[in-house]
């Protein structure tokens, strides 16, 4: 089991990606949070809004989930980080695989 990070401009935004890559049965679940992000941009030092997607998966699908995210997401670099769960209760990752194809 994965988790797949990935930042948004908006929350609607990351509604779009969460119900996008849910459809697609890419990922079990999706959570979003909004948060505060400072990064450097351009040479300076940023400060924005943003919404961050924690989706649920397996890593065979992580290759298929940058994929997809990079067509509709309208940052030029998004963030997408595969992040590896060392551990998960058993019958959540049963219920997690009985929901990805």
């Amino acid at each position: 089991m994965i988790l797949v990070y990935i930042t948004n401009p908006n929350k609607e935004t990351a509604l779009k990606i969460g119900n996008y890559l849910l459809k697609k049965h890419l990922c079990a679940c999706v959570n979003i949070f909004p948060t505060q992000s400072l990064y450097w941009w351009k040479g300076k030092i940023e400060r924005s809004k943003e919404y961050i997607i924690v989706a649920k998966t397996v890593a065979k699908n992580y290759s298929k989930i940058e994929k997809e995210v990079r067509k509709i997401h309208p940052y030029s670099i998004p963030c997408i980080l595969k992040i590896k769960i060392e551990r998960a209760n058993r019958d959540y990752l049963r219920w997690l695989l009985s929901e990805i194809k």
